[in-house]
């Protein structure tokens, strides 16, 4: 999963390559895609909802991407969840 490559805006920007995301980002990045809520996202894995936050704004930088939905579709297409 290090290897997540060709990150695309909703906007119908050129694919380019996306920076590595730590483990962590990945994690959040699939129950973010799969629909769970940062409060029960954090209870998950230990944290608190505001590092969530900070992991979703991270992520959302780091690919270039600004809408759930946007990490919904990358999360499917690099396959992180199931379509």
């Amino acid at each position: 999963m290090a290897n997540l490559l060709a990150a695309v805006g909703g906007n119908g920007s050129e694919p380019r390559e996306a920076p590595d995301l730590s483990r962590r980002e990945l994690e959040v990045l699939r129950l973010i895609a799969e629909g769970v809520r940062s409060p029960a996202i954090a209870n998950e894995l230990g944290i608190a909802v505001g590092t969530v936050e900070v992991h979703r704004r991270n992520i959302m930088r780091k690919l270039g991407l600004h809408s759930v939905a946007e990490l919904t579709r990358y999360a499917v297409r690099e396959g992180l969840i199931a379509p």
